[in-house]
């Protein structure tokens, strides 16, 4: 049975153990293996294709949640409607990408519980400021605060019980009902609403007689507290996922098509494969393509990372997203939509996001058991306590605080968050982390193997050398820009690549070349023709020797033969050029402790001397495409552990088989579907800037979860002892998550 893949966004989650039971419910179903993010509020359904949709929803709204497929996006208006940008921003504020309704509401509802219950904490932990009958306008002001400020909580805690489960809001909701309960119980049945009753505040579980003992500003403090880290939590998560949000903001709104000559605005939406369309200085390309006239410069800093624009011509292609700085261009259009790299980049990012790593689902397991015990732990604290002391305050202080203490927020976030901003860092400098498990490879790899061409090489034929015969092979005279003026000649009619880089390297040291008279391709072998007067012939050493001329040494890769007029004049040597950067990429993998090795199918002598000159030591060479997987099984049988960075369709199987996949954003699609990181720019140093940003970011979850476990193993036997006052706790609390998202946003910094 064939299934498909749906992602639906999760309302009504207030914490990691809501995750857990909407993940585990859906998992229950028949055939469906489900991953819920609390951080994205999305859940990854994997689930055969005749289950409808909407019984996943409806399983999710049983759970006590609500569920929906993210909604499509807009239909585009006619060609000849308004513009996308002429469109008034401010006519649908909802919609403003830079507002977020849910952190205006919590805004909205912190500042009025604020404003209520700091009068109410004042009140109660300084006695000077207490006169007869404080004790009420402490009730009147918290009043509000517990009711109204904590009613999502007691909202989802009533939901939940219905539904037989409990979540941090249940915690939440216990400890502050049950601190104003036990207040009303004092004040109206109790010593506590008497004339002149003063109340001491202390930082452990108070003793004081039951009562006259009032819990005011436990309950108005834990929910504003708690109310506080939602809403710094809130905004914290938004900046995570900022980077995507910018990704996904980043194409054109609307764009000049060339429709009979004449330009017609159209909205991106609208724009269909062969399209060609203007870009004028200052524009966004409104989707990939190929330019067809004009000349520019082009800044893909937001997509590759990198800040120096790249010069454009007729027949380059160009990426949707990146700003046109100079001349105008008219590009014809090769991918639209979701097929652009935009898209692609901003989707695979999402996915990512999306993902859990193993620490996180170890986390997701023990939360989904957490609140339960925590609720045992208050319990048994309440009757430990009254068994031992007997203190019915100090007892019901001490378990209030142990609901409070032990909300298990930060486990939750504690991954999530992190990998939101790594990735998002990542996107921003054009290295794409397909998903968590990547994160764990980047830590283990050992070895990593570079494909040569087009990953260290540029994978373009250059004229690297010239050499003209001497001594007895004198050449009467013939110097090299005489060679090279009359090979190139030639080889300008040719569309070999050898032959390509040959006339270019020519015309770049003798300048314009003339034309031949004759031209002839030898299949195989080379060219010959005539030139100046002179026959030519540019090509193998067996070209010549079939025309009887003599060739001094022996045949090398790479090498070309030049002869004319029956003697052999000379040698040019082409290769595949090592990019500039390549050394020092080679130099930081291995500041990072790996060991780099060089793999090729090109002959062993030009991968020896690319090896050289970049500072590798290991070299596997004249490898066929299929036997690269093999190479890559050999080193893993060896007790290594391999990362790959290839670009080309031959590299995709390795690339797959590796324990780390890296391949460059300049290759082919294949190479980057396989791969587990893609780096869009084709720069090796960005292969170790990958795996050092996997790492960072991989620590930064364990430290994270180092926290948060930390932070609960040692709070709740405090809470339980009775030395921690229960608004403390809630502060502390708080304050825990908000440590965990402040530290994942460090990751932005990355540089």
């Amino acid at each position: 049975m064939t299934s498909t893949i749906t992602e639906l966004t999760i309302g009504g989650m207030t914490c990691a153990s809501c995750a857990a039971r909407v993940e585990k419910k859906l998992n229950r179903m028949e055939g469906v293996t489900a991953s819920v993010n609390y951080a994205t509020e999305k859940a990854r359904v994997e689930h055969p294709e005749d289950l409808p949709v909407t019984d996943l929803i409806a399983t999710v709204v049983k759970t006590g949640y609500t569920a929906a497929e993210p909604p499509p996006p807009e239909p585009e208006p006619e060609p000849d409607a308004e513009p996308a940008e002429a469109a008034d921003p401010g006519r649908d504020p909802g919609r403003d990408p830079d507002r977020d309704p849910e952190v205006d509401a919590l805004r909205q509802r912190l500042t009025v519980c604020a404003v209520l219950a700091l009068p109410v904490v004042l009140l109660a932990m300084v006695p000077a400021l207490q006169f007869d009958h404080w004790q009420w306008l402490s009730l009147t002001l918290a009043a509000p605060v517990v009711v109204w400020g904590g009613l999502p909580f007691h909202r989802a805690a009533w939901t939940n019980l219905r539904h037989g489960a409990a979540t941090m809001d249940t915690l939440v909701s216990v400890g502050t009902l049950a601190a104003f309960g036990w207040s009303l119980w004092a004040l109206f049945l109790g010593d506590a609403g008497m004339p002149g009753m003063r109340h001491g505040f202390d930082l452990t579980a108070s003793r004081e007689h039951a009562s006259s003992t009032i819990y005011l500003e436990v309950a108005a403090g834990v929910v504003t507290f708690i109310l506080l880290g939602r809403y710094l939590e809130a905004r914290a998560k938004r900046r995570a996922g900022a980077a995507l949000h910018a990704l996904m903001r980043l194409g054109a709104k609307d764009v000049a098509v060339l429709r009979g000559g004449t330009e017609v605005r159209i909205p991106v939406g609208a724009l269909r494969v062969g399209d060609r369309f203007v870009v004028r200085p200052g524009e966004k390309i409104a989707t990939d393509g190929t330019v067809t006239e004009g000349a520019s410069a082009v800044d893909a800093s937001m997509l590759t990372g990198e800040s120096v624009p790249v010069d454009v011509l007729p027949g380059d292609s160009v990426t949707g997203g990146c700003v046109n700085t100079s001349g105008r261009l008219v590009v014809e259009a090769t991918r639209v939509g979701a097929d652009t790299q935009l898209a692609r980049m901003a989707k695979l990012v999402e996915d990512a996001q999306n993902g859990k790593a193993e620490v996180q689902r170890l986390a997701d397991r023990i939360s989904a058991v957490f609140v339960p015990v925590v609720i045992l732990i208050a319990l048994g604290t309440l009757v430990a306590w009254l068994l031992l002391t007997g203190e019915t305050t100090a007892a019901f202080t001490a378990a209030v605080a142990v609901l409070i203490i032990a909300c298990p927020c930060a486990l939750g976030l504690a991954t999530p968050t992190a990998l939101m901003v790594g990735t998002g860092r990542g996107a921003q400098l054009g290295i794409l982390i397909k998903g968590p498990e990547v994160l764990e490879s980047t830590r283990k790899v050992d070895t990593v193997v570079l494909d040569k061409t087009g990953t260290v090489t540029t994978g373009r034929m250059e004229l690297t050398g010239t050499h003209v015969y001497g001594g007895a092979y004198g050449s009467g005279g013939t110097d090299e820009a005489e060679l090279l003026r009359l090979a190139g000649a030639l080889e300008h009619s040719s569309e070999h690549p050898v032959a390509q880089a040959v006339a270019a390297g020519a015309a770049a040291v003798v300048g314009e070349l003339p034309v031949p008279k004759t031209f002839e391709n030898v299949p195989g072998l080379g060219v010959r023709g005539s030139v100046e007067g002179h026959l030519v012939l540019v090509g193998r050493a067996a070209l010549l020797t079939a025309e009887g001329i003599e060739v001094p040494g022996q045949a090398a890769p790479g090498v070309v033969h030049v002869a004319w007029d029956g003697r052999a004049r000379g040698t040019l040597t082409v290769a595949d050029a090592v990019k500039e950067t390549s050394a020092e990429a080679v130099e930081r993998l291995r500041g990072l402790g790996l060991r780099p090795v060089l793999l090729t199918g090109d002959a062993r002598s030009v991968a020896e001397r690319v090896a050289a000159e970049v500072g590798i030591d290991e070299v596997i060479a004249e490898v066929l495409p299929q036997d690269k997987v093999d190479v890559v099984r050999r080193l893993q049988a060896e007790g290594r552990v391999v990362a790959m960075v290839g670009d080309g369709v031959n590299d995709a199987a390795a690339l797959a088989t590796a324990d780390l996949g890296l391949a460059m954003g300049t290759g082919t699609d294949a190479a980057i579907e396989a791969s587990d990181l893609t780096l869009v720019r084709g720069d090796l140093r960005v292969a170790a800037d990958a795996i050092r940003l996997s790492r960072r970011t991989l620590a930064t979850i364990k430290g994270n979860l180092g926290w948060a476990f930390g932070y609960n193993v040692a709070a709740l036997p405090l809470a339980a002892a009775g030395l921690l006052n229960p608004m403390i706790a809630g502060l502390a609390m708080a304050f825990s998550s908000v440590f965990v998202v402040t530290n994942s946003l460090r990751l932005r910094r990355f540089s």
